[in-house]
């Protein structure tokens, strides 16, 4: 089982074990669940793909493979 101490500050640091066994990285969010019981839980807040749907706007024209490919190769040229 592992341990961790909580700082005069309320934080603590999750133990190595439990961050690689939960897939956990730097800058991760992790939820806090009180169960009925009185347990807490905490699970890696993981957000589905599909989530994202919608955040950037459709062009108002689509844009060509081609077209992608020369803009590519005219900011090349420039540097």
């Amino acid at each position: 089982m592992s341990t961790a101490t909580i700082t005069s500050k309320g934080q603590i640091t999750i133990p190595k074990d439990v961050r690689a066994s939960l897939g956990l990285q730097c800058g991760d969010k992790i939820d806090f669940i009180i169960e009925a019981s009185g347990d807490v839980r905490f699970l890696p807040i993981i957000k589905d793909v599909s989530t994202l749907k919608g955040i950037v706007a459709r062009p108002k024209k689509a844009v060509s493979i081609e077209d992608m490919k020369a803009t590519v190769r005219n900011r090349a040229s420039r540097s």
